[in-house]
């Protein structure tokens, strides 16, 4: 399809780039808006925070098993009312979660938008590349395509504080909304109404394979989310949930090794450069989880308010900009994709073992600035090349499918941090505050002088003498608790610290790295 039939005429090249980067930010409001306040989020639903992650979950596994057959569903309609009936769906689907409050119900919902998210996409980001000229239009496509990416969550997260603190959580929807039907009047404007593909019946989608993978990611999920709330093996549910993936995952690859036209060819695998690309993506997204470490304790610890912790995430957005930069200028100055990969750990690791000492009971923003902007930088260096290295870690014709399995290091990378953070801090806050509060009993006499002197305080400002004493108490409770917190937070961020020194150790002595970038060079720059 050429790109230029797309558009009228009329449009110019300058507007073409800046209403497809524009309709690209579609996909990171419908994964962001409601992750963007948890707390919020959950308060509204009545759910608990797992479920809210859950469903963040459900949106980005559908998204991915969507990517699968996406191809197909764009070459049946044609490309105006494609994109069309896509964000008017996406605007009904923002107005009903405003007035749904059964969470199954939204769960549902949220799939379908998993669906709408992934839809445009890869359209709209082969729309972009093909606007640009120069030999270097597949980098910055991928930098500009990701680049939105990384500025939906502190965008959404500001736009979000503002309107909880001045209106109504639905007023979120409501604005979410609005954005996509702004996507409706773009192409409606500057799309030509023709088809531009042979269409290809529907019936010829592989959804038995759709329906295994949904399925798969979906209860694969759902034993990690929800794995240490109910008590791992202990519980009917996270046993089932685990059979249940692990059956119709082994289905999904046995359709595809035994069907002609495989949804997903799994000779894929066959190529270690895309294994270590995989392996490479999944300790990548375990890496980047551990800020929302640092985003909990700014609540919970440090008792930042909710504006000043949106407005603090634009340090580390500056950080993805350099980053991002950084990595543009060594990808076109055929810098190999290992030592770029190596700088970026080796950030991860100063950022872990930096951020180790600032946890403490208070702290200034001008303490983190630093550790938390290398973490941005650390972040824009390897993205965009470990996309695109595992994409040109295999002959061209398998590229859409190296694709797919760089979403799939995104889902499982995810998930898995999160459950190892989730875990990880409940195993360890309980056995710290077990170990502070036989340092805390009511018969020690440090504990007596303390609670005397706390409760002295609150008699001085005016409280009486029981409710000074029982807030005395809470308290010391309290501090005890966020101890424990920031203890955990410490060891966790220590561990990772070193294993993403171990990462770069391993870079250090891979050879498959070196070759796949050698394919790269050839394939983009043709030397």
């Amino acid at each position: 399809m050429s790109n230029t039939q797309v558009f009228k005429s009329w449009v110019p090249n300058w507007a073409i780039i800046a209403i497809i980067f524009f309709c690209l930010l579609h996909s990171m409001v419908l994964l962001g808006v409601y992750t963007s306040n948890v707390t919020y989020a959950a308060s509204f639903l009545d759910v608990e925070p797992e479920d809210l992650q859950f469903s963040m979950i459900v949106t980005y596994a559908t998204f991915l098993t969507t990517i699968l057959v996406e191809s197909r569903l764009f070459k049946f309609f044609p490309t105006k009312k494609y994109f069309l009936t896509i964000y008017s769906l996406s605007a009904l689907t923002f107005i009903l979660t405003a007035y749904i409050e059964n969470f199954s119900i939204f769960i549902i919902l949220r799939m379908a938008e998993g669906v709408l998210m992934a839809l445009p996409c890869v359209p709209l980001r082969q729309f972009l590349i093909s606007r640009f000229k120069s030999k270097h239009a597949l980098i910055i496509g991928f930098t500009l395509n990701y680049s939105a990416l990384f500025l939906a969550t502190p965008f959404i997260m500001n736009i979000a504080v503002w309107l909880l603190e001045n209106y109504d959580w639905k007023y979120m929807t409501y604005g979410s909304a609005f954005f996509q039907i702004v996507c409706v009047g773009l192409v409606m404007l500057t799309f030509k109404s023709h088809r531009f593909h042979r269409k290809i019946p529907l019936y010829q989608v592989d959804w038995s394979s759709f329906i295994f993978l949904i399925t798969s990611l979906l209860s694969g999920a759902y034993f990690f989310v929800y794995g240490e709330k109910k008590y791992w093996f202990d519980s009917q549910q996270i046993v089932i949930a685990l059979v249940v993936s692990l059956l119709t995952g082994g289905l999904f690859i046995l359709r595809q090794m035994l069907v002609k036209r495989p949804t997903f060819d799994m000779r894929v695998f066959r190529y270690a450069n895309l294994r270590t690309g995989l392996f490479i993506s999944v300790f990548f997204y375990i890496a980047r989880s551990t800020l929302n470490i640092c985003h909990s304790t700014m609540f919970t610890v440090w008792n930042w308010e909710p504006s000043r912790v949106a407005n603090v995430q634009y340090l580390n957005l500056v950080g993805n900009v350099v980053g991002m930069i950084l990595a543009g200028i060594f990808l076109a100055k055929s810098v190999s994709s290992k030592y770029m990969f190596i700088i970026g750990f080796s950030l991860f690791a100063v950022f872990h073992l930096w951020f180790t000492f600032l946890f403490v009971p208070d702290v200034s923003l001008y303490d983190i600035a630093i550790p938390y902007m290398l973490q941005g930088v650390a972040v824009g260096i390897i993205f965009v090349p470990l996309v695109l290295f595992t994409v040109s870690a295999v002959p061209t014709h398998y590229g859409p499918f190296a694709g797919v399995v760089g979403v799939a290091g995104r889902f499982w990378g995810s998930i898995i941090g999160f459950a190892i953070i989730q875990n990880a801090g409940v195993f360890l806050q309980r056995n710290h505050y077990l170990k502070l509060s036989q340092f805390v009993l009511p018969e020690s006499p440090e504990t007596q002088t303390r609670v005397v002197q706390i409760t002295q305080s609150f008699i001085a400002k005016g409280y009486a003498d029981d409710n000074a004493n029982k807030l005395a108490i809470k308290q010391i409770v309290s501090s005890v608790s966020k101890q424990s917190i920031l203890l955990s937070n410490m060891e966790i961020f220590t561990f990772m610290g070193y294993a993403m020194l171990i990462i770069v150790v391993l870079l250090l002595v891979n050879q498959h790295l070196k070759q796949t970038f050698d394919i790269f060079r050839n394939r983009i720059w043709g030397n």
